[in-house]
């Protein structure tokens, strides 16, 4: 007597009989790990998808937290911004580019650079955009450019790290933002 079973899905997984030795048992055995693997790459895909949209999300959230106290901060600290932009993106000789936030007035610029949770590695490719920041952007290659890490949490001394290269840091804190650089921190132009 055949019995057919289904999977969840309702799809006919196949017919069943008694199996007749170990070759019909391996192959019903291969079969199953076929559409169980198959179902764990669908399950894998979505969750991917959901993390990259919670990341996304979750980073626009923290520039808006910065972004509402950076000019405040700045002209704290006289550099006297008049405006800032956010999620400046270009291609300059091939060399794609991203900054999160960029703060202006008319002789300097401060491009601040937003993480949920700061790394070391984090701040040696900021300097390196750092450095190519009058390349990707010709607009402002008259100007001083400072550069800032902003971030909710820190991983091992990068906030350290990041003061040292001459960067202001910034701690998302709740509704708003605070240096965290000393009142003698002077920052580096790059």
């Amino acid at each position: 007597m055949e019995k057919e079973i289904k999977n969840t899905a309702n799809e006919p997984l196949q017919q069943y009989k008694k199996p007749s030795g170990f070759e019909d048992v391996w192959k019903m055995f291969m079969e199953t790990d076929r559409i169980l693997s198959e179902k764990f790459k669908e399950t894998d895909k979505k969750i991917k998808e959901l993390s990259a949209l919670f990341t996304s999300q979750w980073g626009k959230l923290v520039e808006s937290l910065v972004e509402g106290d950076l000019v405040k901060l700045l002209n704290e600290r006289g550099i006297k911004v008049e405006r800032t932009v956010q999620r400046v993106k270009g291609n300059r000789n091939g060399e794609n580019f991203e900054f999160d936030i960029i703060a202006l007035n008319g002789e300097e610029i401060v491009i601040v650079e937003v993480k949920t949770t700061l790394r070391p590695d984090d701040i040696k490719t900021f300097h390196e955009k750092l450095w190519k920041a009058k390349q990707y952007l010709p607009e402002y290659k008259e100007r001083k450019i400072y550069g800032a890490v902003a971030y909710i949490s820190v991983e091992g001394s990068a906030d350290r790290m990041a003061e040292k290269a001459g960067m202001f840091v910034i701690k998302a804190t709740g509704s708003s933002s605070s240096l965290v650089n000393g009142d003698d921190f002077i920052p580096k132009a790059f």
